[in-house]
Parts: structure tokens; C-alpha cells; sequence
């Protein structure tokens, strides 16, 4: 079976950590670039924690840094959730140099992207400034991009605003241009995140699964996307999800915007179920999943890591 060719732009992050696990040992998936972006954490620290996985997995996947700060906006953080290195609670082995790449984010996914036989997808898991720099610096890589399927937006209320989800709220620019990039698009949000869920029982069982799963127990122990008692939101590992195992998602095709200029409401994604706006359809959004089933291969998937 041929893998998938992928290119995974991440802030870790608790979450991208697990995001980052079940992608790189996944048989179906060919992990060919990681590229970092300010968010969770400042851009020296996401890098960081990039290495530190890819040491600990003992994976050898090229690093490139990105974007230290949002197009236009100041930089916000998420270190309440994820600690202040964004990656508390375990404490892992510092990492070398040898995985970075000399050249920008950008033009490493330009180079890797062309080089390709087959098209690649690209995975966004936090801010899409990478991904709208790559798209209006290198418009000829769109024609080597099978899509971009995104963790991000949300159909209904914000986790950063009252409207606004926070990959799109630290860089509603950039997010922009990626929904009016003409590329084919799922964007993978809140409203499958809150209902993507690990329980008490089931970091228990991480635990004593193997060395990746007690790593990601200790993290869970400072996470704060959620509680450890009432489940804690798995937001990244959703878009991996919904590479490998689509079928648990519901799924509309539907026209989407970001808010950029509303006093209460930038960073918003309108998305418009119901047809308002007259606009052609330009994302596929997943608006529900089956707890049970992304439940069931999360646990899979982690369990065929080292």
C-alpha cells in the first residue's frame, strides 16, 4: 500500500504532541516535512518540542522553522493550557540540531511539495501563517497539493474568543487566505474537538501501553484543554483522524470566511450552513463525529507506538 504524503505545520502542544505520534508511526502515512509556527508557544520553544518527539520516537523528519508572529496582529499564546515550555509534564531528553533545515519553513514545503510525485497534503494543526505565505509566495505549488485538511474555526462559538477558535484567532489574515485559496479544504474544528475525548480510564491505560503512551500520560497531567475527570479534548489528533479514518466524521460541503474587522468577533469562521451568503461552496467541514469510534482508534493507533 503507497503512504499518503504529508507535511505536518504544528505549534506542539500538548495535543500536536499526541497529533504527532499516532502521524509518524501510522503505516499509511509518509511524514515528509514538519514545519513549526508560533502559537502554543513561541517559536524557539515549538521547535524545541518538535525535536524532542522526533528524538523520542527516534524519527528522523526535517524541521523547518516558520513564521515567528502572525501576519499583521500581535502574537497571543496558549502557555495557560499547554505550560510555559507548551509542552509540560514530562521531561525529555534535550534534542540536537540535526533535523533543522537551513532554509525558511516556507520554502522547504515549496521544495518539498514540487519534488513530489504525488500531490501532497498539507496538515495544519495550529496558525496557517506557514500556509498562507507558502500559497501567496509560491502560487505554482498549488498545483502539487491534493489538500489542506486543517485543526481550526468551529461552526458555533470560540475557545479564544466568544466567536473565535484560536489557531484562526492568532492569525485571522492568514486564515483568510487560505479559505480563498481555491484549494480543495476540510477544516477539522471545535465542534468535533469538544467531543473528541479521553477519559480518566483511558490516560490509565496509556499509561502502562508503552513508552510513547506513559509520555503522553505525564503530559496529560498538565493539560488544561479539558480535565482529566470529565475527558480531556484531543483537538489535533481529530484532523489525523480524519486522514485515516474519515468515516467517523459527518461532514458538509459549505462556503466559509473569516471574520477579520467585527470589535467582537475577529477570527470568527462564518461558515454558512444555511446558504445566506450565495457564495460557492469552498471547505469541507466536519460538524459532528462519533465519540465512540475516534475513541476506539485513538487508543489503536497509540497502541502501535514504541
Amino acid at each position: 500500500m503507497t503512504k499518503r504524503p504529508i507535511i505536518i505545520d504544528t505549534d506542539p502542544g500538548i495535543d500536536d504532541a499526541v497529533a504527532l505520534a499516532i502521524a509518524l508511526y501510522s503505516d499509511k502515512l509518509d511524514v515528509r516535512l514538519i514545519t513549526t509556527i508560533a502559537g502554543n508557544v513561541g517559536l524557539d520553544k515549538v521547535t524545541t518540542n518538535a525535536l524532542r518527539l522526533l528524538k523520542f520516537f527516534n524519527k528522523n523528519v526535517p524541521v523547518a522553522l516558520g513564521a515567528d508572529r502572525p501576519l499583521i496582529k500581535e502574537p497571543i499564546d496558549a502557555s495557560d493550557i499547554h505550560g510555559s515550555t507548551g509542552m509540560d509534564g514530562y521531561d525529555f531528553e534535550e534534542p540536537t540540531e540535526d533535523l533543522v533545515l537551513k532554509e525558511h519553513a516556507v520554502n522547504a514545503m515549496y521544495r518539498v511539495i514540487m519534488a513530489s510525485e504525488k500531490p501532497i497534503t498539507i496538515v495544519p494543526i495550529g496558525p496557517l501563517t506557514n500556509i498562507a505565505l507558502l500559497l501567496s509566495m509560491y502560487p505554482d505549488a498549488k498545483k502539487n497539493i491534493e489538500e489542506i485538511v486543517l485543526m481550526g474555526g468551529s461552526t458555533t462559538r470560540g475557545n479564544y474568543g466568544v466567536m473565535a477558535e484560536f489557531n484562526i484567532a492568532a492569525d485571522p489574515e492568514a486564515a483568510k487566505m487560505v479559505f480563498q485559496s481555491n484549494l480543495p479544504i476540510v477544516m477539522v474544528g471545535l465542534d468535533v474537538g469538544l467531543k473528541a475525548l479521553v477519559y480518566p480510564e483511558d490516560s490509565e491505560k496509556l499509561k502502562e501501553m508503552n513508552q510513547t503512551g506513559n509520555m503522553i500520560y505525564q503530559l496529560f497531567q498538565k493539560y488544561r484543554g479539558g480535565s482529566l475527570k470529565t475527558g480531556l479534548k484531543m483537538y489535533d489528533s481529530t484532523a489525523i483522524a480524519y486522514l485515516l479514518q474519515p468515516e467517523m466524521f459527518q461532514v458538509v460541503d459549505t462556503f466559509v470566511d473569516v471574520e477579520l474587522s467585527g470589535s467582537m468577533t475577529t477570527g470568527c469562521t462564518v461558515v454558512d450552513l444555511k446558504g445566506y451568503l450565495k457564495q460557492p461552496n469552498n471547505a469541507k467541514v466536519c460538524v459532528d463525529i462519533d465519540p465512540q469510534m475516534f475513541k476506539q482508534w485513538f487508543m489503536e493507533s497509540l497502541s502501535k507506538c514504541n
